[in-house]
């Protein structure tokens, strides 16, 4: 019986909400231990769909994501694809520098045509997560890079191209 806490996980590039993912993780690294590959996948896509719809045209993207997830799990090797799109974070409460930060933000990603989840985080309760004690704070890829102030489009220009890898 699958959990019904829901994991967010991306999948072809996009994150995605799934249900129980933890347990269906557990549960066939339990029962396929010593399997192949194929044969892990498809457990994997059968449990995932008990509770939690998978459009066919997406089943190969499910297929390569949780089984990206399930290699963490056990400490299986990551293929060494790129695993989708920046993520970018603008993290304040929507004053003028913060604008100011996450408009910089998509003209420098537009300038380098680079793909990248841009999100301007303004709850106080989700900021505290990331334990700045000043905004706006940029985050790209889970690390935060700046605090209290908006770095310059150069800088920002650096930082991006340093986390996609050009």
């Amino acid at each position: 019986m699958t959990g019904t806490e829901v994991v967010q996980v991306r999948i072809g590039g996009h994150l995605v909400g799934l249900i129980g993912l933890k347990s269906i993780l557990e549960e066939v690294a339990r029962d396929c231990a010593g399997r192949d590959r194929a044969a892990i996948e498809e457990a994997l896509l059968a449990r995932a769909s008990q509770a939690n719809y998978i459009a066919p045209p997406a089943r190969e993207a499910y297929r390569a994501g949780l089984y990206r997830e399930y290699c963490k799990l056990v400490g299986l090797p990551l293929d060494e694809e790129k695993e989708g799109p920046l993520v970018v974070k603008v993290l304040g409460p929507g004053c003028p520098e913060c604008d100011r930060l996450e408009k910089d933000l998509m003209a420098v990603l537009a300038e380098l045509k680079l793909p990248a989840d841009l999100e301007h985080v303004r709850d106080i309760r989700e900021i505290a997560c990331y334990g700045v004690m000043g905004s706006p704070a940029l985050v790209i890829n889970g690390k935060v890079v700046a605090v209290g102030r908006v770095p310059s489009r150069n800088r920002l220009r650096e930082w991006l191209k340093a986390a996609a890898g050009k």
